[in-house]
């Protein structure tokens, strides 16, 4: 098999080249974050995105995909992932139906090296990213969902772009996939995982760069119902919530409230409203009494 090429075209020039390119599909990057992945493109390395829900983790992802018109390629973590959901497994039932109509007319030999080629592997997130010649960004979503023993798995992917399926040998990528883990950090990624990737800690951005994230996603908004959104979003952050507001959250707030034809965030719109960024009563309780909303 074909090793990734060391002359790879990179998908970005500069890293204001990956600041514009990102604007320019509505993600609004600081510096730190156009540095980070203009330097994972170029060093072809992993980068892993730590920090709460709803920073724009896997949204970064999306963006980095459509900015550089790669095809994206997901993998969603959840608790008992397996090998055969990430990499690839054998489609046995139409293995079995070849075993069967061999029977009696060939040798097991034959019918072995059949059922084991291409035509019966079903491959997974991680055995098609690597497999694509054409651009890819490769999403690991909620690294931190999986078992261990499933960062064991990635190491060889994230090492040398490459998977090994006993039964047809090595497949190594002919082009290399820009990788982006992600990891809300419910537990502490292996060291050996964490040496092969850039890192990366996105938190909830500064009061100015909401703003501005929140005017462009619904332009049709004052900018004093921006910044009196922004800066209740940004209260509420400071309590002890079972779940703080994502900027996905500030987003559909300022959408909900131009949806009832709202243009003020008197204590009437908040109260009527305040689901829409808040998912717990018992958060609705705590930020009513800060408020003083009751």
């Amino acid at each position: 098999m074909s090793r990734v090429s060391a002359t790879q075209s990179p998908l970005f020039g500069s890293v204001s080249d990956v600041a514009e390119r990102l604007a320019g599909v509505g993600y609004l990057a600081s510096t730190a974050v156009a540095t980070t992945v203009y330097l994972a493109d170029r060093l072809g390395k992993p980068l892993l995105v730590e920090g709460p829900a709803g920073v724009g983790k896997t949204e970064l992802a999306k963006a980095v995909a459509q900015a550089t018109g790669s095809g994206l390629v997901r993998l969603q973590c959840y608790e008992g992932i397996d090998e055969a959901r990430a990499l690839y497994e054998w489609n046995h039932a139409k293995q079995l139906l070849r075993i069967t109509a061999g029977q009696g007319t060939e040798s097991w030999d034959e019918t072995r090296d059949d059922v084991f080629s291409e035509e019966f592997l079903l491959p997974r997130p991680l055995l098609t990213a690597i497999r694509r010649s054409d651009p890819t960004v490769l999403l690991i979503d909620e690294m931190d969902k999986a078992d261990v023993e499933v960062e064991g798995l990635l190491l060889e992917v994230l090492s040398d772009f490459q998977v090994t399926v006993p039964e047809m040998g090595t497949i190594s990528a002919t082009r290399r996939p820009f990788v982006l883990l992600t990891s809300n950090s419910t537990r502490e990624l292996s060291e050996a995982l964490k040496r092969r990737c850039l890192f990366l800690h996105l938190d909830f951005p500064d009061a100015d760069l909401e703003r501005r994230i929140v005017a462009s996603r619904v332009p049709e908004l004052t900018e004093a119902l921006v910044d009196a959104l922004v800066r209740t979003v940004r209260v509420l952050r400071t309590l002890e919530l079972r779940k703080s507001p994502s900027v996905a959250e500030t987003i559909d707030w300022g959408r909900t409230l131009l949806a009832l034809g709202l243009d003020t965030l008197d204590d009437d719109a908040v109260r009527a409203t305040l689901g829409v960024v808040l998912k717990h009563q018992s958060d609705t309780v705590k930020a009513a009494a800060e408020l003083r909303l009751n």
